[in-house]
């Protein structure tokens, strides 16, 4: 979304007075200004003139959002100055397509100095370098083994409890107005519910965006499938208000605590 919301202020050239301007902000670094904008999930667009809010987009629908910009502060052609341009198409130029037609078989090429003390191109496949040659390709690593062990490990994780939420912070005590706004909702709905604080294992935190293929935190897991951040959760609520049904497991406004042997990580934990 960040790449989206670059491309599309960068439509819109500089002017003097501005007419148009983008700010980007940390949600969660400033709670005060996500409060007065009723912000609940990220990424969220808010479109504004003279101080007057004039349209909220919550969630990372790229048509929504261009639609939403363009709306508001219009659109022009394909100059660049209003809307984004349209997609350019690549031509050979008349000159390479000419030098193309008019050229030979390739000449031989040599690895190596020129001047006849290189290998053909052509005998490259009986090529074995020597002890004085370079190195042409990395040296194996590691990386690979502890990226398939991170893997293996959030497969464990996301299946610890029925209901698994990873969250900054802890349910008692959130670091994020969105974790606290989520931790709320479940119990409100009476939901049993493991937790994992990602603010205390970076490889978890990083790992679980790419697992998840979701770059913000809170996510929320049910059954071992992913169900999405806050946004996604209250969108399945508003269609489903029975969507947590199979996993309730208290009265409404009492979920809390999962079974200590649903957690197979020592650093989960529940709540």
């Amino acid at each position: 979304m960040s790449l989206i919301l670059k491309t599309l202020a960068s439509s819109y050239p500089p002017q003097d007075p501005p007419t148009v301007s983008f700010l980007s902000l940390d949600a969660e670094a400033l709670p005060d200004i996500s409060e007065s904008y009723d912000v609940t999930a990220v990424p969220f667009l808010v479109i504004q003139r003279d101080g007057k809010v004039l349209e909220k987009v919550s969630g990372s629908d790229a048509a929504r959002v261009r639609e939403a910009v363009e709306r508001h502060a219009g659109k022009g052609g394909n100059t660049g100055k209003m809307g984004l341009p349209e997609a350019l198409e690549t031509t050979r130029r008349p000159e390479e397509e000419n030098n193309t037609a008019n050229e030979g078989p390739p000449a031989e090429q040599t690895n190596g100095a020129s001047g006849g003390g290189g290998r053909a191109a052509g005998n490259l496949s009986k090529y074995a370098p020597g002890a004085s040659d370079p190195a042409t390709a990395p040296e194996m690593s590691s990386t690979q083994e502890s990226k398939e062990e991170l893997e293996a490990r959030l497969k464990e994780l996301v299946k610890a409890a029925p209901v698994m939420l990873f969250m900054k912070g802890t349910p008692s005590a959130p670091q994020c107005g969105f974790s606290r706004t989520l931790v709320g909702m479940l119990r409100e709905k009476g939901v049993r519910y493991g937790f994992f604080n990602i603010l205390a294992d970076e490889d978890v935190r990083q790992g679980l965006k790419t697992f998840s293929d979701w770059p913000t935190f809170p996510q929320l897991y049910a059954g071992g499938e992913f169900v999405g951040g806050l946004d996604i959760v209250k969108e399945e609520l508003e269609s489903n208000p029975d969507f947590f049904a199979e996993y309730v497991a208290a009265p409404k406004g009492q979920g809390g605590m999962a079974a200590p042997e649903a957690q197979k990580e020592s650093a989960a934990a529940t709540a």
